[in-house]
């Protein structure tokens, strides 16, 4: 993998214990709709294997004229560190890698199935279709604690307005602590509102994103209503 010098732009706010870093993108800097970078940040007397590193997806879409990845700011390390940076720090990204991308079978739907954080990678392939005004059939299945902890929800409603084929799925887990009403779904996504949102989708490709317990929850619920293991693509988020 390659090597990328940059430069931290701007930090946004997305939701409650959430946040967006915004990145210069190198020149040559080439990725697919889902893919993933590492971020490493400069540490004094620190090299190689010694420097802080963390994984992300990114969330812009390959046309996009900036990167940008997010994550949940939880007290580590890492995080302490991006969140001190000022604008225009120096950062080195490596990458990028991953198989988390579309399938090429545009007939058949895609089901994205997020939870919390994971929906970064699905932002960068919904963004691409939106780009491609695309006709293939997505629908997200998103799960989050509450409205106000649903990153890139305002933006996710847009794309449903704007891209025909693309339907979101959201649902709250834990409305007792939120400031203000839901009129959605609520609970865990399980197995009966996985089989009601993808029954009447043509051959649907499943894509789960989340911590790793919710991943293999998701893949179990899948498993489970019929979904053969070789339509089922996975990514977990260890320490998201």
């Amino acid at each position: 993998m390659s090597l990328y010098s940059t430069t931290l732009t701007h930090r946004e706010d997305l939701a409650r214990g959430t946040a967006a870093f915004h990145l210069a993108k190198p020149d040559g800097f080439r990725f697919k709709p889902g893919q993933a970078l590492d971020v490493i940040l400069p540490l004094a007397g620190a090299t190689g294997v010694q420097a802080l590193r963390h994984t992300f997806s990114i969330v812009t879409a390959p046309q996009e004229s900036d990167i940008v990845v997010a994550t949940r700011m939880r007290d580590s390390e890492f995080k302490r560190a991006l969140a001190g940076l000022p604008p225009g720090s120096p950062l080195t990204l490596e990458g990028p890698f991953g198989s988390m991308t579309l399938h090429g079978d545009r007939t058949r739907a895609a089901v994205f199935i997020a939870g919390g954080i994971g929906i970064t990678p699905f932002m960068s392939m919904l963004r691409q279709a939106a780009q491609e005004r695309a006709a293939r059939s997505f629908v997200l299945v998103y799960s989050n604690r509450s409205p106000e902890d649903t990153a890139f929800f305002a933006e996710l409603r847009e794309l449903e307005r704007v891209l025909p084929s693309f339907r979101l799925v959201a649902t709250m887990t834990d409305m007792g602590s939120a400031p203000h009403a839901w009129g959605g779904a609520t609970g865990m996504i399980d197995a009966s509102l996985l089989r009601k949102v993808g029954g009447a989708l043509q051959a649907p490709v499943h894509y789960v994103a989340g911590p790793p317990a919710m991943v293999e929850a998701m893949r179990e619920a899948l498993t489970n209503i019929g979904v053969a293991d070789d339509d089922i693509r996975s990514e977990e988020f260890f320490g998201y």
